[in-house]
């Protein structure tokens, strides 16, 4: 049967069902194929917290959306062209985000009158005409997966499970996405099994089949590949490129890289990809607890390592006494948070910019730490080598910020020319330096650089460098124990003056035409959807300029000069206003708020309206 086939500039999809479906492999699949056919893309993962959550429940829906477009593009979307949904509880959680018009994929044998009731549907609403909005293709997908394997010798259960498959082959035909790639993760994945790799390849292969002969798809879509910027490029998630991001950092300091850490969402795939890199001199702790995982790391930069520590929200307060340790001790640390929604455990799938607050000023006592944030997925990368050139330079433990969605989503990545990133290489303490040393020959462990006010790192063992260590105040200078009054009224202005004194470059704002009277400043993951809006807006006619911060602390040397320029200055964020909070107290601008807190980023189309509100009113 030929197929018609339509082009179009870019499409969202979303598939959603059941943790046990699938779907984030099913997503990730389509996503690196998409990559390697050469699209601009994003996604947004979307899983619950629990490990399994009862099937067929909303509790348990699992979805995975993906942007991708021939052109650049800045977030995965508002909402989707293309549902999947393989149960009515995916259905359900789902459909109220597909515009009228849009396609929706059904799996018709999950819509048993059980599972119905599971979800509060009274009726069937493939049959009730509820749908009557969407182009509804209605495709029998497990019972057309097991039909596909009746002769392999597979329990019916067994052979379910591959229907995840048959929707990624279905799909994958759908939108001409190539086949050699899952096809080839498929044999690694379950080589060792060949009943299991056998069932899944020929699930694959028959909802490709199956779109290309039914009538039901009676057109193909085709979406060519971006022209993106020349270079290598590369797939890669937030969590994956801070990892590469700590891994060339420590090599650029010519450093050793420990990693000290405890498992937590979502910031855990940072130590499994980090243990996967010894051979570049990375050691990695999976410690008992959080506070055990900070001191580890704050040792090894004691011992003359690059020492990071990774973690999210609740494990961050942990942290954070090891942490004013680390202020008090002036050693570089470099501590991850990779936030989520709170408070407490809160959602810890979900993703939330609420800690900036926590990361400013959460230590007892004037414990001054420098903070840099992320903007996107690959963006992470950059920010790492950031944060690590703040914390080597200026011997002093720095917060990195990243969040859920940076953290698992993910984008195309330009490999980064290795001879244009910067030198992080820092000379140690040695015994005959007279910079370090006084009139008599003592070792001053807190004899400071007149330029960076920095320490000097001494590394334990070294002959003629021994000195006193811990939490307690230490003499100017010396370093050795102190009660006096004024010596703590120095040492905590020294302390102050060396973070607010941090070389961080002006803050660059994006006014074509020079003539805007509103500035839309954003930090970390809002990047992505302040930018897509900023495009709507502008194509709509408006003038508005954007700026984005990546270092919150200290701010750049210009931003008060940037926001005195405009007649209005919208501050979008996932918390209830912790930046507008500063901006307001540092610079006594009366910046105004956008705030949402639903363990989701921003949509576009809602901050374009936010963006065309406050102009109506200039």
């Amino acid at each position: 049967m030929t197929k018609q086939v339509q082009e179009l500039d870019h499409v969202i999809i979303r598939f959603a069902g059941d943790s046990g479906d699938g779907m984030q492999l099913t997503g990730d699949r389509f996503t690196q194929e998409t990559a390697v056919f050469g699209n601009d893309l994003s996604t947004l993962p979307n899983f619950p917290a629990e490990i399994r959550a009862p099937a067929g429940t909303l509790p348990g829906v699992s979805s995975f959306q993906l942007h991708f477009a021939d052109h650049d593009i800045l977030t995965p979307g508002d909402a989707p062209d293309v549902l999947v949904a393989m149960n009515p509880a995916a259905l359900k959680a789902n459909v109220t985000d597909l515009p009228r018009g849009k396609d929706l994929i059904v799996n018709t044998d999950e819509f048993t009158k059980r599972n119905l009731q599971k979800v509060g549907y009274d009726k069937n609403p493939i049959e009730d005409g509820s749908l009557s909005a969407y182009h509804v293709h209605a495709v029998p997908l497990t019972s057309l997966t097991v039909k596909a394997l009746q002769d392999q010798n597979l329990s019916r259960k067994d052979a379910e499970r591959a229907k995840n498959m048959f929707a990624l082959g279905l799909l994958s035909w759908l939108y001409g996405r190539p086949a050699e790639g899952t096809l080839n993760f498929l044999e690694q994945k379950f080589g060792k099994r060949p009943e299991i790799y056998k069932a899944n390849v020929t699930a694959f292969h028959a909802g490709w089949n199956f779109g290309e002969t039914t009538e039901a798809f009676s057109v193909r879509y085709e979406v060519k590949p971006a022209a993106l910027k020349p270079g290598t490029y590369r797939n890669i998630t937030g969590n994956t490129a801070l990892a590469y991001g700590l891994i060339a950092a420590a090599q650029l300091a010519k450093l050793p890289l420990f990693l000290g850490s405890y498992p937590i969402t979502p910031a855990s795939d940072v130590l499994h990809e980090l243990s996967r890199h010894k051979k570049f001199g990375v050691r990695t702790f999976q410690a008992e607890d959080e506070i055990s995982a900070v001191g580890s790391a704050l040792g090894a930069a004691f011992g003359g390592a690059l020492a990071v520590t990774t973690s999210s929200g609740p494990g961050i307060i942990l942290k954070m006494e090891t942490a004013g340790l680390a202020v008090s001790t002036e050693l570089p640390l470099i501590i991850v948070d990779v936030q989520r929604a709170g408070p407490s455990t809160g959602m810890p799938t979900k993703t939330e910019q609420a800690d900036l607050l926590l990361a400013l000023y959460g230590r007892n006592g004037e414990s001054p730490v420098p903070v840099v944030a992320a903007a996107s997925p690959s963006d992470c990368f950059n920010a790492a080598i950031e944060a690590a050139r703040i914390a080597v330079t200026y011997r002093t433990p720095v917060i990195l910020l990243s969040d859920g969605y940076l953290a698992n989503g993910s984008e195309p990545w330009l490999l980064p020319d290795v001879a244009a990133l910067p030198d992080l290489s820092q000379d140690f303490a040695f015994a005959t330096q007279e910079t370090h040393v006084n009139g008599d020959g003592e070792f001053r462990p807190f004899k400071r650089d007149p330029q960076t006010l920095a320490r000097p790192w001494a590394i334990p063992g070294t002959p003629g460098l021994e000195h006193r260590i811990g939490g307690i105040e230490k003499a100017d200078g010396a370093g050795t124990i102190s009660y006096d009054p004024d010596n703590h009224d120095l040492m905590v202005r020294a302390r102050q003056a060396k973070v607010d004194g941090i070389t961080v470059p002006d803050l660059e704002v994006d006014d074509p035409d020079g003539r805007a009277k509103l500035l839309v400043l954003g930090w970390g993951s809002t990047y992505g959807s302040i930018g897509a809006a900023i495009r709507r807006s502008r194509r709509a006619g408006y003038q508005v300029a954007q700026a984005h911060l990546r270092h919150l602390n200290p701010f750049p040397a210009n931003l008060g000069d940037v926001l005195r320029s405009y007649e209005k200055v919208l501050v979008p964020e996932i918390n209830l206003g912790q930046l507008a909070l500063l901006l307001r107290g540092k610079y006594l601008v009366d910046v105004i708020s956008y705030n949402r807190v639903r363990g989701l980023p921003f949509q576009a189309a809602e901050l374009a309206g936010a963006i065309e509100e406050v102009l109506s009113h200039v």
